[in-house]
């Protein structure tokens, strides 16, 4: 290959980059939702409530949200791979500390670091592919890099689930330290020296502007809050599940609960599928679809029978990476300028649907498990219907504008 080449995947390096990236991605997810199935574990060693249990979810995607932004513009002058590399062996360095600490404030506190470190890798991952492979392989690295998202958020919850269950909550965060610490070495032997990034001239104002520019467009706004109702629904469903399935109903062990989060993975699958199907009935279509058959699985979570619920949980799955793929294309497809900023607003909403889902703690309080299902259930119905009309109404407009232009 010529030097001033992308890669391509007939390539050697676009292997090593698109193996790199996805282990980073694979470890960056485990880490996020490791703490999940373990909710109830921490509410019974620490004596402490639903909604603080819930607080190592919740501020562990506070610091990343903080992190994508600041990460994303010092990338842009810096370089990418630094950062990428940095936010593995950063995120792993509190699953050592954290079980040897003994004050709960203090395992919130360590996640928020841990969160904002995680930021760096899906700061300037995607960056990195655009600028170093070539367009043609671009769309294989990203479709690889977002397939392990889901293959690492469901390792990451079963893991831990598992290891608490058989020996001890911190055996779990022993392992992914010692995991996170390998793919650090890895990455560092696999991952190529950025050859055509170019440090951005323009100042950090005017990538604010370009943020303000997408905050005012109706259209573009009500994507972004899709992306928040989107994963409120998801997360606070997957968050409380552990409390609803120990309950007297149920009576689940925790390996029991723990096996449920199997179900994550149709995201695997559901990601390419929606890219096939969207391609043949349309992207607006397969993604109302994708909420019918998100809201369908969430449905099924009201049963009392534990099969009735994990075939819930399996529908929702697929329902819900087969729309959020879709709104995150739709970002890039309805911005017209700025579309660097346009994705990193997208990927900002969608964390902070993560942030409310894993802190709904005082619905869970109020109306317990048919609550928290319930909103899940009608907030993503009752949005895209919103969504329908907002887009009908700016479609309308822009064609009023272009008659009378005509005129």
């Amino acid at each position: 290959m010529k030097k001033d080449n992308k890669y391509g995947v007939k390539d050697a390096f676009f292997w090593r980059i698109s193996f790199a990236l996805a282990l980073g991605s694979f470890f960056i997810f485990a880490s996020l939702y490791a703490v999940q199935p373990l909710s109830s574990v921490f509410v019974q060693e620490f004596q402490i409530s639903v909604s603080q249990s819930t607080l190592t979810i919740s501020m562990n995607i506070v610091g990343l949200i903080i992190g994508l932004i600041i990460f994303g513009f010092i990338s842009d002058r810096i370089g990418r791979t630094v950062f990428i590399k940095l936010s593995l062996i950063g995120a792993a360095i509190p699953f050592l500390l954290i079980p040897m600490v003994d004050y709960f404030i203090l395992i919130i506190t360590l996640r928020f670091v841990q969160g904002f470190l995680l930021a760096g890798l899906p700061a300037a991952a995607l960056a990195y592919i655009s600028e170093e492979i070539d367009r043609r392989s671009a769309s294989i690295a990203t479709a690889l890099y977002i397939s392990s998202n889901a293959l690492g958020g469901m390792v990451g919850r079963v893991l831990t689930g598992s290891l608490a269950a058989e020996f001890s909550w911190e055996i779990g965060f022993y392992v992914l330290a010692a995991l996170g610490i390998f793919i650090f070495i890895l990455m560092t032997l696999l991952l190529p020296k950025s050859k055509f990034f170019h440090p951005s001239k323009v100042s950090i104002g005017k990538d604010l502007q370009g943020m303000l520019y997408h905050l005012k467009d109706p259209s573009m706004i009500v994507v972004f809050g899709l992306g928040v109702v989107l994963q409120y629904a998801f997360t606070s469903i997957w968050t409380f599940l552990p409390f609803h399935l120990e309950s007297d109903t149920f009576s689940m062990s925790l390996q029991g609960i723990s096996n449920t989060f199997y179900a994550y993975g149709l995201g695997i699958i559901g990601a390419p599928m929606a890219g096939w199907l969207a391609s043949r009935l349309g992207l607006s279509n397969v993604q109302i679809g994708g909420i019918v058959v998100l809201c369908l699985g969430t449905a099924l979570t009201f049963s009392t029978s534990v099969s009735v619920i994990v075939i819930g949980l399996c529908i929702i799955c697929l329902g819900f990476f087969t729309t959020h793929s879709l709104t995150a294309a739709s970002v890039t497809e309805r911005a017209t300028h700025h579309k660097g900023s346009a994705s990193s607003l997208y990927l900002v909403s969608y964390y902070i649907g993560v942030t409310l889902g894993s802190s709904a703690g005082p619905l869970w309080n109020m109306f317990g498990w048919n609550g928290i299902v319930t909103v899940a259930l009608m907030l993503p119905l009752i949005y895209i219907l919103l969504k329908q009309y907002v887009q009908f109404r700016v479609d309308k407009k822009r064609e009023n504008k272009e008659l009378l232009y005509k005129r």
